[in-house]
């Protein structure tokens, strides 16, 4: 099924997604199942699984000097949706990111993803590796969303990506992609970035999630400037709540996100992390509950490291969503 059909069934009253990361280089899945079977009594109706390019890490030798070596710190986003699809029978959306691959090994993912029977996608970008000032596509890749969704398309209508005909075309692959209420950090202003999410519109994609946000004013603000640009497909509010002490800094600095002002000042207040998570339930509480009698129907959350603070958010709001 259509994860777009899923979103727009009112069945489903209002409801959640929730988004996961791949365990670790040499560590088991033992720890990501622990957390979906605490989160599965949400009812999610789909899951995101990430995906991380590659990087440069250093490797000191027995003479003291360094080797640089390039590694996927969390390899397996494939096989890990594949599992936790058969497992939860829950619809699985995979990342498939520009950073880090080349045109043949996204063509190999799609073909993956065909045979394990996995149409929903998440195209995006991906961020720039660490060590780079400025995003850097990889030989033979794309710098763009848009040329990765091309290739999609291309792949959807039959045809490789040297244009070479597919002798027997799978299912079809449908997808989302992001969209920034504070603005892409690159944009060079709102305008822009907005008529990027136009464009995407027009290319295919069926809905968009949002980066993370504290403000709802500002949710709201730019689902009202996408309409009026003549974007119609859902735009999904993507939430995350700070659950340390340390991710009151550096979760508005990473994401790039502001803190509206009366959460600014709870936050100064926080002295442990106890104090930081039970502050983030809180907010993101009241955060969802705006948003559902504001008429959003589907919340995405974004549960890294955040795991307990997500289901007791969802909890709160069971009343006014379909999980039980």
């Amino acid at each position: 099924m259509k994860v777009i059909d899923l979103i727009n069934d009112d069945k489903h009253g209002q409801s959640f997604s929730i988004e996961v990361l791949p365990p670790l280089k040499g560590n088991g899945t033992e720890a990501l199942f622990r957390n979906l079977d605490k989160m599965k009594e949400l009812n999610p109706i789909y899951i995101n699984i990430t995906t991380h390019h590659s990087e440069y890490v250093y490797r000191e030798l027995a003479n003291g000097q360094f080797e640089r070596l390039r590694i996927r710190r969390r390899p397996g986003t494939i096989a890990i949706a594949a599992a936790i699809q058969q497992r939860y029978d829950i619809p699985v959306i995979p990342h498939v990111i520009c950073s880090g691959a080349t045109r043949e090994d996204i063509e190999y993912e799609l073909i993956d993803l065909q045979f394990l029977g996995i149409s929903n996608l998440l195209l995006l970008r991906g961020d720039k590796a660490k060590e780079d000032r400025m995003f850097t596509p990889t030989p033979n890749g794309h710098a763009h969303t848009t040329e990765l969704m091309e290739q999609v398309n291309r792949f959807n209508a039959g045809f490789f990506d040297d244009g070479t005909p597919i002798r027997h075309p799978g299912a079809t692959f449908h997808y989302g992609v992001a969209a920034y209420p504070e603005k892409h950090e690159e944009a060079p202003n709102m305008e822009m970035d907005m008529a990027y999410l136009k464009q995407k519109q027009d290319m295919g994609a069926d809905y968009a999630v949002t980066q993370l946000f504290y403000d709802n004013r500002k949710f709201f603000e730019f689902v009202e400037r996408a309409r009026q640009m003549g974007i119609t497909i859902p735009i999904i509010p993507g939430i995350k709540p700070f659950a340390k002490l340390d991710q009151i800094n550096q979760v508005p600095k990473t994401f790039h996100c502001d803190m509206p002002q009366e959460l600014a000042a709870e936050a100064v207040k926080c002295r442990t992390d106890a104090d930081a998570k039970a502050l983030g339930i809180e907010w993101t509480t009241e955060q969802c509950r705006g948003l559902f009698a504001a008429g959003v129907r589907h919340i995405h959350f974004y549960t890294v490291s955040a795991v307990d603070s997500v289901v007791a958010i969802a909890q709160q709001l069971m009343p006014c969503s379909s999980a039980k």
